[in-house]
């Protein structure tokens, strides 16, 4: 690989080659015993800007070199472990953060984080619904995996949050879908097509998001069970009933004492 091609596009600090330097960039949160074991030669790429991304990509298509694109490395499957020979892209150059308060929108670009993103919003008073795990997960990252987390029984995954996408394709063509807009129902939906690509259709270098009021009030339960069952089934009982809750999570707790709860849910 040229390396000093890359130099030319986004300067010598932000290519790393030695091993040592990228191991962060070399895992992701999968379980060890089923965690994919990355490749030997391996060049991480830090680009500023979708410019420098497209000149990257066009380089890597002229020579036939795969790349990776690179989050916050949060995912559970091994998505993002470069498991071939190329270069490993990554976004966190890429962190700017801008909220439309009057059009209830966050402009966010790939590399900023959900914690950033979130302090963001809240800043502005204003809510983000989905909350797709941990917080050091990349923007980026969430739109092309289309995720959900525990929020999304009440609201839903990314997919319906997303109003806008700009992208690099994999020939270094700058791709802007969509906007600052609620309907838009023109030609093909090719926006929801790059989200839960995971990264194998284009770069996603900025996302716009739909944004809401927050809620007046919340209040967290917990209510104790004896029985796992009576727990798991009160489930579609209070769903059943109309209320949503923002999430519901089931504890076991194991005791010694005959008469004390087993089990219990919060919401």
């Amino acid at each position: 690989m040229r390396v000093e091609k890359l130099e030319d596009i986004v300067g010598k600090s932000w290519v790393i080659t030695e091993k040592e330097r990228m191991l962060d960039y070399l895992t992701d949160e999968t379980a060890i015993e089923v965690r994919p074991q990355p490749a030997s030669e391996l060049t991480l790429v830090k680009p500023a800007n979708p410019q420098e991304i497209s000149s990257v990509l066009k380089f890597a298509n002229c020579e036939k070199i795969p790349v990776f694109p690179r989050g916050g490395g949060t995912g559970l499957c091994g998505g993002a472990i470069p498991t071939e020979n190329g270069i490993i892209l990554s976004l966190e150059r890429l962190k700017k953060i801008d909220v439309d308060k009057d059009n209830l929108m966050a402009i966010a670009e790939a590399g900023a984080t959900l914690r950033e993103l979130i302090e963001k919003v809240e800043q502005e008073r204003l809510f983000f619904p989905p909350h797709p795990g941990d917080e050091s997960a990349q923007v980026g990252g969430i739109v092309a995996c289309n995720a959900g987390g525990s929020r999304a029984v009440k609201y839903g995954i990314m997919r319906s949050y997303v109003k806008g996408i700009d992208a690099v394709l994999p020939t270094g063509e700058l791709l802007s879908l969509g906007g600052e807009l609620l309907k838009n129902n023109t030609g093909y939906d090719l926006m929801h097509l790059i989200v839960g690509s995971e990264g194998t259709l284009a770069v996603i270098t900025k996302v716009v998001l739909r944004l809401f009021p927050p809620a007046a009030a919340s209040v967290t339960m917990v209510i104790p069970y004896y029985d796992r069952h009576d727990a798991i089934n009160t489930v579609p009982k209070i769903l059943q009933s109309g209320i949503i809750p923002l999430a519901i999570e089931y504890m076991d707790r194991n005791r010694n004492f005959s008469q004390a709860p087993r089990c219990g849910l919060a919401m």
